[in-house]
């Protein structure tokens, strides 16, 4: 059911978009317009205008839609209370690769020292 809200939402996504493209501007947007003249207080509504009332509106009921879905799927405890609740990593103790002798501590004044080959 998700899947299928979650495809009609990203449809009504490209369509609104489409559906703006389309529409002839106001003016005012870097100058260009196709409007010649004052804008006046209210446009005529016009098809594309209705369309994209009903996208807009599809658009906010399937996003609410897939938010209650999303919600409804929760584990109920947020993120930050797994965090908290996790163990802690276990962290494996140094070893050596190099064999059972422990490597040589290095200090500001110290060089690497590198083991004598047999």
């Amino acid at each position: 059911m998700e899947n299928v809200i979650l495809t009609i939402h990203l449809l009504i996504v490209l369509a609104l978009i489409g559906v703006v493209l389309l529409q002839r501007s106001e003016g005012g947007g870097l100058g260009m317009g196709g409007g010649g003249g004052a804008m006046s207080g209210r446009a005529a509504a016009t098809a594309l205008g209705k369309v994209t009332w009903v996208l807009g509106i599809g658009l906010f009921a399937t996003s609410i839609t897939l938010t209650i879905i999303a919600a409804q799927n929760a584990a109920g405890s947020s993120v930050l209370d797994r965090i908290t609740d996790a163990p802690a990593p276990v962290v494996a103790p140094e070893e050596n690769l190099l064999g059972d002798t422990p490597l040589p501590e290095t200090g500001d004044d110290a060089t690497p020292q590198t083991p004598a080959a047999d």
